[in-house]
């Protein structure tokens, strides 16, 4: 006896699998998952005000992260104000610049579809290890002459700058590790005070008070102990971010999660 046009379907239907809700269920929520990525963006984001807050008082006022001031100086400086130095300021955004083409360059060549490319925590890697050995050589020759002072603007703000570039694939907008105008603006008119919910809201002011107690960190161990032990500072507290960054990298990888931009 055949079965009946409506037994078909109905039997299939218990045999098919439900592929797409199985695997929905067995990754975690969204929220969940950017957890320990956010942690590690706040901890970077930390590791810039530090150098910045070195750089700004030990470095004849110049940023080696935050390039929008720099960009305000050199204006002030071609504007009549005489005390700016305009060749450190330019050092840095032209080694800022070169190090995120660079990053960009890498990442370009090895494309992958994970969340965080490896060439990502090597890259920041790489820039923990410079600033540790800036910071100790710092200890040595201090105080810098001007070759010295530009040598370590530059491949401070090379790497910061390389930072920000290889960071893009981690895909988390609210926190770029090396400035918080945009954030600022996004918490401002994405939040409450022109009401609207906001899910993000609590990791964009998280980003701006990790920028601001970094830049704190850095003025007082510069003015307690010095340019060297402040510097030495940031690259530990890089360092720390490079690693969460990685172990949060590989449980991802586990996990089969890959890039989303959120």
């Amino acid at each position: 006896m055949m079965p009946t046009p409506s037994a078909l379907p109905h039997d299939q239907e218990a045999t098919m699998p439900n592929t797409p809700s199985s695997a929905s269920a067995a990754q975690p929520p969204t929220a969940a998952r950017d957890t320990g990525l956010v942690a590690a963006l706040l901890i970077l984001s930390v590791s810039t005000g530090i150098l910045d807050g070195v750089s700004y008082h030990a470095l004849d006022q110049v940023f080696t992260g935050n390039m929008t001031g720099n960009v305000l100086f050199v204006g002030f400086a071609l504007g009549g104000q005489q005390e700016l130095p305009v060749i450190n300021l330019l050092v840095a955004l032209l080694a800022f610049v070169l190090g995120v083409i660079v990053a960009a360059r890498v990442l370009r060549i090895r494309p992958t579809r994970d969340r965080v490319p490896r060439a990502t925590t090597v890259m920041l890697a790489c820039g923990t290890a410079a600033t540790l050995a800036i910071g100790v050589g710092w200890g040595w020759i201090e105080p810098l002459d001007s070759t010295g002072i530009l040598l370590v603007t530059g491949v401070l703000a090379f790497f910061l700058g390389a930072q920000a570039s290889a960071l893009k694939p981690v895909g988390i907008r609210d926190i770029s590790t090396v400035v918080v105008t945009m954030t600022i603006v996004n918490l401002a008119s994405d939040g409450w005070f022109v009401g609207k919910n906001d899910p993000h809201w609590l990791r964009k002011l998280l980003a701006i008070l990790a920028m601001a107690l970094g830049a704190y960190v850095g003025a007082a161990l510069y003015f307690s102990f010095g340019a060297a032990v402040a510097t030495c500072a940031g690259g530990v507290v890089m360092g720390c971010g490079a690693v969460v960054l990685r172990v949060v990298s590989n449980r991802l990888a586990r996990s089969g999660i890959r890039q989303s931009r959120i």
